[in-house]
Protein backbone atom coordinates (compact mmCIF):
# COMPACT_ATOMS: atom_id res chain seq x y z
CA UNK A 1 0.00 0.00 0.00
CA UNK A 2 1.54 3.33 -1.09
CA UNK A 3 1.88 6.18 1.65
CA UNK A 4 0.10 9.09 1.31
CA UNK A 5 3.67 11.23 1.33
CA UNK A 6 4.44 9.11 -1.59
CA UNK A 7 1.42 9.50 -3.63
CA UNK A 8 1.64 13.72 -2.98
CA UNK A 9 5.43 13.92 -3.87
CA UNK A 10 4.06 11.87 -6.91
CA UNK A 11 1.55 14.34 -7.91
CA UNK A 12 3.70 17.50 -6.68
CA UNK A 13 6.63 16.22 -8.83
CA UNK A 14 4.30 15.77 -12.23
CA UNK A 15 2.80 19.30 -11.36
CA UNK A 16 6.17 20.94 -11.58
CA UNK A 17 7.30 19.05 -14.82
CA UNK A 18 4.01 19.73 -16.45
CA UNK A 19 4.13 23.29 -15.38
CA UNK A 20 7.69 23.90 -16.65
CA UNK A 21 6.97 22.28 -19.67
CA UNK A 22 3.76 24.78 -20.36
CA UNK A 23 4.94 27.50 -19.24
CA UNK A 24 8.63 27.87 -19.96
CA UNK A 25 8.53 26.32 -23.10
CA UNK A 26 5.49 25.61 -24.93
CA UNK A 27 3.54 28.83 -24.29
CA UNK A 28 6.99 31.41 -25.02
CA UNK A 29 7.28 29.47 -28.12
CA UNK A 30 3.57 29.65 -28.92
CA UNK A 31 3.61 33.38 -28.08
CA UNK A 32 7.21 34.17 -29.67
CA UNK A 33 5.51 32.32 -32.94
CA UNK A 34 2.70 34.72 -33.21
CA UNK A 35 5.15 37.68 -32.63
CA UNK A 36 7.28 36.74 -35.02
CA UNK A 37 4.35 36.09 -37.34
CA UNK A 38 1.89 39.38 -36.73
CA UNK A 39 4.56 41.78 -36.11
CA UNK A 40 8.25 40.20 -36.98
CA UNK A 41 9.88 43.68 -36.93
CA UNK A 42 8.74 44.72 -33.12
CA UNK A 43 8.98 40.72 -32.11
CA UNK A 44 13.39 41.49 -33.20
CA UNK A 45 13.83 45.06 -31.23
CA UNK A 46 12.86 47.39 -34.34
CA UNK A 47 16.54 47.71 -35.76
CA UNK A 48 16.71 50.34 -37.66
CA UNK A 49 19.93 49.79 -40.36
CA UNK A 50 22.00 52.51 -42.59
CA UNK A 51 23.84 50.64 -45.13
CA UNK A 52 23.74 46.95 -43.77
CA UNK A 53 24.31 48.45 -40.13
CA UNK A 54 22.32 48.59 -37.12
CA UNK A 55 22.27 52.18 -35.84
CA UNK A 56 20.01 51.77 -33.28
CA UNK A 57 16.36 50.90 -31.90
CA UNK A 58 13.00 52.74 -32.99
CA UNK A 59 11.83 51.73 -29.67
CA UNK A 60 14.99 52.91 -27.85
CA UNK A 61 15.78 56.77 -27.17
CA UNK A 62 19.45 57.91 -27.48
CA UNK A 63 21.13 60.88 -26.62
CA UNK A 64 20.99 64.13 -29.52
CA UNK A 65 22.86 67.22 -28.62
CA UNK A 66 24.23 68.55 -31.26
CA UNK A 67 22.28 71.71 -32.60
CA UNK A 68 21.45 70.21 -36.06
CA UNK A 69 18.78 67.54 -33.87
CA UNK A 70 16.40 67.58 -32.15
CA UNK A 71 16.45 66.47 -28.65
CA UNK A 72 14.76 63.99 -26.41
CA UNK A 73 13.57 63.97 -22.73
CA UNK A 74 16.13 63.92 -20.20
CA UNK A 75 16.81 60.06 -19.62
CA UNK A 76 17.60 58.63 -16.37
CA UNK A 77 18.61 55.86 -17.11
CA UNK A 78 22.64 55.35 -15.81
CA UNK A 79 24.61 58.34 -15.32
CA UNK A 80 24.83 60.21 -18.17
CA UNK A 81 21.38 59.11 -19.53
CA UNK A 82 19.86 56.46 -22.28
CA UNK A 83 21.86 53.50 -20.92
CA UNK A 84 19.73 50.98 -22.01
CA UNK A 85 21.22 47.99 -19.14
CA UNK A 86 20.22 50.90 -16.38
CA UNK A 87 16.23 51.65 -17.72
CA UNK A 88 14.68 53.20 -14.96
CA UNK A 89 13.08 56.38 -14.06
CA UNK A 90 14.69 58.54 -11.55
CA UNK A 91 11.70 57.58 -8.41
CA UNK A 92 11.79 60.79 -7.10
CA UNK A 93 8.98 62.29 -5.94
CA UNK A 94 7.42 65.89 -6.12
CA UNK A 95 9.06 66.53 -2.84
CA UNK A 96 12.43 66.29 -3.95
CA UNK A 97 14.91 68.93 -4.13
CA UNK A 98 17.44 66.96 -6.25
CA UNK A 99 14.28 66.60 -9.05
CA UNK A 100 13.68 70.26 -8.55
CA UNK A 101 17.27 71.27 -9.48
CA UNK A 102 17.51 68.88 -12.29
CA UNK A 103 14.13 70.36 -13.76
CA UNK A 104 15.22 73.53 -13.22
CA UNK A 105 18.53 73.20 -14.89
CA UNK A 106 16.95 71.30 -17.90
CA UNK A 107 14.11 74.10 -18.08
CA UNK A 108 16.96 76.83 -18.32
CA UNK A 109 19.13 74.47 -20.89
CA UNK A 110 15.86 74.04 -23.11
CA UNK A 111 15.38 78.20 -23.52
CA UNK A 112 18.59 78.85 -23.96
CA UNK A 113 19.77 76.33 -26.85
CA UNK A 114 16.12 77.16 -28.62
CA UNK A 115 16.40 81.46 -27.96
CA UNK A 116 13.19 81.41 -26.16
CA UNK A 117 12.61 83.82 -23.03
CA UNK A 118 13.12 83.56 -19.91
CA UNK A 119 9.24 83.30 -19.06
CA UNK A 120 8.35 81.26 -22.31
CA UNK A 121 6.35 77.82 -21.71
CA UNK A 122 7.93 74.70 -22.15
CA UNK A 123 6.20 71.34 -22.62
CA UNK A 124 6.56 68.94 -19.70
CA UNK A 125 8.48 66.44 -21.29
CA UNK A 126 11.34 68.77 -22.78
CA UNK A 127 12.18 68.62 -18.52
CA UNK A 128 11.33 65.57 -17.28
CA UNK A 129 12.64 61.89 -17.51
CA UNK A 130 9.80 59.35 -19.01
CA UNK A 131 9.62 55.76 -16.36
CA UNK A 132 12.05 54.20 -18.21
CA UNK A 133 14.36 56.38 -19.12
CA UNK A 134 14.28 55.37 -22.90
CA UNK A 135 11.01 57.13 -23.98
CA UNK A 136 12.12 57.26 -27.84
CA UNK A 137 8.95 59.69 -28.28
CA UNK A 138 8.73 63.15 -27.46
CA UNK A 139 5.49 65.25 -27.68
CA UNK A 140 4.39 67.62 -31.07
CA UNK A 141 4.97 70.63 -28.80
CA UNK A 142 8.14 69.69 -27.77
CA UNK A 143 9.14 68.97 -31.44
CA UNK A 144 7.39 72.45 -32.42
CA UNK A 145 9.30 74.03 -29.74
CA UNK A 146 12.98 72.55 -31.75
CA UNK A 147 11.69 73.51 -35.00
CA UNK A 148 13.06 76.91 -35.78
CA UNK A 149 16.93 76.06 -34.13
CA UNK A 150 17.06 72.69 -36.30
CA UNK A 151 16.08 74.10 -39.45
CA UNK A 152 18.47 77.33 -39.08
CA UNK A 153 21.64 74.94 -38.36
CA UNK A 154 20.72 72.87 -41.51
CA UNK A 155 19.55 75.73 -43.68
CA UNK A 156 16.47 74.15 -44.24
CA UNK A 157 13.09 75.96 -44.08
CA UNK A 158 11.46 75.73 -40.90
CA UNK A 159 8.37 74.47 -43.14
CA UNK A 160 10.38 71.82 -44.44
CA UNK A 161 11.14 70.67 -40.67
CA UNK A 162 8.17 70.69 -39.91
CA UNK A 163 7.04 68.60 -42.74
CA UNK A 164 9.37 66.02 -41.24
CA UNK A 165 8.16 66.38 -37.97
CA UNK A 166 4.59 65.59 -39.10
CA UNK A 167 6.01 62.68 -41.25
CA UNK A 168 7.19 61.06 -38.07
CA UNK A 169 4.57 61.96 -35.42
CA UNK A 170 2.40 58.95 -34.71
CA UNK A 171 -1.18 59.43 -33.49
CA UNK A 172 -2.76 57.91 -30.38
CA UNK A 173 -2.81 53.70 -30.25
CA UNK A 174 -6.01 52.23 -31.74
CA UNK A 175 -7.21 56.26 -31.74
CA UNK A 176 -7.51 56.19 -28.14
CA UNK A 177 -4.69 55.74 -26.08
CA UNK A 178 -1.75 57.57 -25.49
CA UNK A 179 -1.00 60.91 -27.05
CA UNK A 180 0.62 62.08 -30.65
CA UNK A 181 4.54 61.47 -30.21
CA UNK A 182 7.17 62.00 -32.55
CA UNK A 183 9.81 59.55 -32.47
CA UNK A 184 13.28 61.48 -31.96
CA UNK A 185 15.58 58.76 -33.14
CA UNK A 186 13.65 58.17 -36.75
CA UNK A 187 13.33 62.14 -37.59
CA UNK A 188 16.68 63.00 -36.76
CA UNK A 189 17.52 59.79 -38.90
CA UNK A 190 15.58 61.72 -41.74
CA UNK A 191 17.33 64.73 -41.11
CA UNK A 192 20.89 62.99 -41.65
CA UNK A 193 19.39 61.10 -44.90
CA UNK A 194 18.89 64.64 -46.47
Amino acid sequence: MESTFVRDARSALISIVFFTVLCGALYPLLITSIAQGVLPAKANGSIVELEGQAVGSSLIGQSFTGPQHFHGRPSAAGADGYDAAASSGSNLGPSSQTLVDRVTESLAAVREENGLADDAPVPVDAVTASASGLDPHISPAFAELQVARVAHERGMSEDEVRSLVKHHTAGSTLLVMGEPRVNVFELNLALDAR
